[in-house]
């Protein structure tokens, strides 16, 4: 079975890379996405580069390139493969993201997150769409909207991190994972707990999977389902309940996102590179529909140069609070839930940099 990552097209990247991209000032900016967003009835889709402002790296860099130019995630085939090799393969996996899932779970909403929010708690944005799996917009809004609010009105396209399944279908919660995985691996929970005292965290990618070198992952143990136990089976086969390349979304998803769009207005992207086919099929499903489609993003995309599609480069930190402002105008300040909103939100991007600083380690 060959599957590949999806990347944008080397056309896209040459052709961007060797072009100047315009400066947007951010008064402008905010105008015309104001503009975009004050008939209401949008939607939204959010990417990676959302989250950057609490501090959880993208995948891709300003040039549309992998940050890591040695990225090579673990394939859905190869997660829940029975095989000894398969065992090898969720060895390495749940051992990396045992250690890079509480950096993603303990991240805080950003501005940009808030100002959603606040769009949404304002009606504006009526549907919220994102490839994210850190479930930040649902902190973001979570002490405004109950669990029901939030699952009808924001849906995760590429599911969430915060909770597991076995193959039979059984669900566990991320946390109690943890806890099993911990259990399990004391070596390996002291290494954890060493990390976080000293700050000396690896380099995580958005999906919590982390960069480890000089590792051995023989001994890393992934324990068996709780709830097979007690019907008398043994499986260890169990994910995280995140899409994983080379697995499809499904259907109920699908048939969901493209509902999404066709109930809006008007569409919405921001800090996506649209690399994913799942998101970049929803712009072209909201082009066919002949919908408006305006698209915040750092870098190339795969959108760049279909006709139709307008492009502001800009960070959505930069602007989404005075975005809310203008569409709301003087009348925010009423709405004690907004004007909190608009107070919230951490500012705390990764380092700037391309070296990985994991620690290395020999277990």
């Amino acid at each position: 079975m060959r599957v590949s990552v999806p990347s944008i097209p080397e056309a896209i990247l040459k052709s961007a890379n060797a072009a100047q991209a315009r400066a947007v000032l951010p008064a402008e900016a905010v105008d015309r996405i104001a503009a975009f967003l004050s008939p209401g009835n949008a939607a939204v889709v959010t990417g990676a580069g959302v989250s950057v402002d609490s501090g959880i790296r993208a995948y891709r860099g300003a040039k549309g390139r992998y940050l890591n130019p040695n990225y090579k995630p673990i394939f859905y085939h190869e997660l829940m493969d029975p095989s000894p090799k398969g065992e090898a393969f969720r060895r390495r996996y749940w051992l990396r993201s045992y250690l890079g899932y509480p950096p993603v779970r303990d991240a805080q909403p950003n501005t940009t997150h808030f100002a959603l929010a606040a769009l949404q708690h304002t009606s504006f944005v009526n549907k919220l769409i994102t490839q994210n799996v850190d479930g930040l917009h649902h902190k973001a809004i979570a002490h405004v909207w109950d669990n029901a609010h939030m699952d009808e009105r924001i849906l995760e396209l590429h599911g969430r991190l915060r909770s597991v399944r076995c193959v039979h279908g059984h669900p566990t919660d991320r946390d109690d994972f943890q806890r099993q995985l911990s259990a399990a691996n004391p070596q390996w929970k002291t290494f954890a707990d060493e990390l976080e005292a000293t700050g000396r965290q690896p380099r995580t990618n958005p999906d919590g999977d982390v960069v480890l070198e000089g590792v051995n992952y023989d001994e890393f143990v992934v324990p068996d389902c709780p709830a097979c136990l007690l019907e008398n089976m043994h499986s260890n086969i169990q994910k995280p309940e995140v899409i994983f390349f080379g697995e499809s979304i499904a259907k109920e998803v699908k048939d969901r996102s493209y509902s999404d769009i066709e109930r809006c207005d008007r569409l919405l992207l921001m800090g996506t590179t649209l690399a994913t086919f799942s998101a970049f099929r929803l712009l072209r499903h909201a082009m066919d529909l002949q919908k408006p489609v305006l698209l915040l993003n750092l870098g190339p995309t795969r959108a760049d140069g279909i006709h139709g599609v307008e492009k502001i480069e800009i960070a959505s930190g930069a602007v989404m609070r005075d975005v809310v402002k203008a569409v709301l105008g003087a009348g925010w300040t009423s709405d004690p839930v907004v004007v909190d909103m608009l107070q919230s939100g951490i500012i705390k991007p990764p380092p700037d940099d391309h070296v990985d600083t994991a620690p290395r380690v020999e277990a």
